[in-house]
């Protein structure tokens, strides 16, 4: 027995004939895609929204009287927490410390058995800046290689990172 789909096509919908046992299980799979698909993308986008809001309001507090660049980060973790941080700038220069590791260490310090599920860092290059090398580091301490990395500036520009993309063959315990 036979049935016909709809299926859309840039100039519209095109009807074509399917078995009723392609048909069942087309049904199925789109039921699952929109449970299983949509709704997290649209809750990921939820957080990754909320997240960039953390990591512009965390920018503001930059103490950055040296370099003048006010740089925000935020971090979500795996129990929804979502935390902020700002680079904090010292006279020593040595003392400075990047908006990320910020970030990073008030996660681990507030909720040290949450991991960390994605980063976001604000800053105002054009195009947005990357986490410096020693950011880089420390997230490979925290954050699992496919951990993704938003890096993005005040005119919405975005580059998307993982991890294991920012530091690939990263230094870690195992080779202690």
């Amino acid at each position: 027995m036979d049935s016909s789909r709809d299926f859309a096509e840039p100039g519209g919908k095109v009807k074509i004939e399917i078995s009723l046992e392609a048909h069942f299980l087309l049904a199925k799979l789109e039921k699952s895609w929109k449970h299983e698909l949509m709704k997290p993308m649209s809750k990921n986008l939820d957080i990754q929204k909320k997240a960039m809001t953390v990591a512009r309001r965390a920018q503001k507090n930059s103490h950055s009287p040296y370099s003048k660049k006010k740089i925000g980060a935020a971090i979500v973790l795996s129990n929804g927490q979502i935390l902020g941080g700002c680079n904090i700038e010292n006279a020593s220069y040595g003392g400075t410390v990047c908006a990320e590791r910020v970030a990073i260490w008030k996660a681990k310090s507030e909720f040290p058995t949450a991991h960390i599920k994605l980063i976001c860092v604000v800053s105002p290059g054009n195009p947005p800046w990357p986490p410096c090398g020693f950011c880089r580091q420390v997230m490979a301490e925290f954050c699992e290689p496919k951990t993704k990395v938003i890096c993005f500036n005040d005119k919405n520009q975005q580059t998307v990172f993982t991890l294991a993309e920012l530091l690939p063959n990263q230094f870690s315990a195992k080779d202690l």
